[in-house]
């Protein structure tokens, strides 16, 4: 049973770094986690908004955006990347620097939303429209690869309940990049109805997989990430294996009953040795999305965290390799992005009137709002 105990003294380390939103935070707040990674880092950010004038840093990590005055470090943002709604580049003009770009970030954490907006303090005006030279499109391109990434991975973070595992074809089990099958367990009784129901139980390097053999689509998949204790323990159906869920994940209690009793210490030991080797360096799976490893790491020593721990190598500015990356997030999963686009917002009307020239077109057109690319007008219908 030590390995129980064991189990039950990392439950307090519960991951919030990318679902809450502080102010302020702490240094001890502000370190990384274990497994968490400085993806990218940019100096001179002001954070405009709420500390306008106040050079700081901002950096995005596996798990949260970091904004931290370089004067006060005591002044800081935690923004986790659960809690951004959308974001996209914003045209700024300011009377001391002229017009500029931003990132311009909306969040929504406990009910209540959040404005940011960050804008580097040396562009240079003349190229504040050009994607390749703008620092600020720059960096919006590189902070919307990462909250895609983020969001097209969250069965590496996140409780799933009946959800689609299988593929459609050969009813496979689907796995996760870097995702390693260590055992499978017939005949597991899942405790959640009076009479139980049996299934198989599938055991990897990041979670735990149990299904219905009657009902595939009755399952769960759980994370280690957000496992709070594993214990064996009497229940009405005799002894059981019980997993808790974390709180952010719903405080679930799982009871699986294995027979005989052997075979059931056999899997309570596996899953407790597991737990431990993944809870000291936890895959968050950011990393693992296809194409976003090889837009990383062209590093230069400019870019390290100095108020992190164990943040990972450095990591600079790619260059840029889709400019529709940074159209805010909830524009690219709307499939009628013209209606979109069409839909008057109640800003800068009738400031964009003239025609401007496209070099692309060879024609004078419209000129394009903030948020939109002429790609992403064009390519109504995605490719995929």
């Amino acid at each position: 049973m030590n390995q129980a105990k064991q189990v039950e003294l990392m439950k307090n380390d519960s991951l919030w770094q990318d679902r809450d939103l502080r102010f302020d935070a702490s240094i001890k707040e502000l370190h990384a986690r274990c497994g968490e990674k400085c993806l990218y880092s940019w100096d001179k950010i002001e954070d405009t908004k709420g500390n306008s004038g106040d050079e700081g840093r901002l950096s995005i990590t596996t798990l949260r955006i970091i904004w931290q005055s370089k004067s006060k470090p005591r002044i800081n943002l935690t923004i986790g990347l659960n809690c951004v709604i959308s974001l996209t580049s914003r045209n700024l003009h300011n009377k001391l620097r002229g017009r500029c770009n931003a990132l311009h970030i909306m969040c929504k954490c406990n009910g209540t939303r959040y404005e940011f907006i960050f804008t580097p303090l040396d562009q240079d005006e003349s190229t504040a429209n050009d994607p390749i030279y703008s620092r600020g499109i720059q960096i919006t391109q590189q902070v919307s690869r990462i909250c895609k990434a983020y969001f097209c991975t969250k069965l590496f973070r996140d409780l799933k309940l009946r959800s689609a595992i299988f593929t459609p074809q050969g009813k496979q089990l689907k796995i996760l990049a870097g995702e390693q099958i260590y055992n499978k367990f017939q005949g597991v009784w899942n405790l959640s109805s009076d009479q139980g129901n049996l299934g198989t139980m599938h055991v990897t390097n990041l979670r735990i997989i149990w299904h219905a053999n009657v009902n595939e689509l009755f399952n769960l998949s759980l994370p280690y990430i957000q496992v709070s204790g594993i214990k064996v323990r009497e229940s009405k159906f005799g002894p059981a294996l019980v997993i808790e869920s974390s709180e952010s994940s719903g405080a679930y209690v799982l009871g699986f009953r294995i027979d005989p009793s052997q075979r059931l210490n056999s899997v309570f030991s596996e899953l407790c040795n597991l737990y431990n080797v993944h809870f000291t360096n936890p895959n968050y799976g950011v990393e693992a999305y296809p194409g976003l490893e090889s837009s990383i790491g062209n590093g230069s020593s400019d870019n390290v965290l100095t108020y992190g721990a164990n943040l990972g190598p450095t990591n600079v500015i790619g260059t840029p390799s889709d400019e529709s990356d940074y159209v805010e997030r909830n524009r690219e999963n709307n499939p009628d992005i013209i209606a979109s686009y069409l839909e008057d917002d109640g800003q800068n009307i009738g400031n964009d009137s003239k025609p401007v020239y496209c070099p692309k077109l060879g024609l004078a057109i419209e000129k394009i709002k903030d948020g939109y690319t002429l790609e992403s007008l064009w390519n109504v219908i995605p490719s995929d």
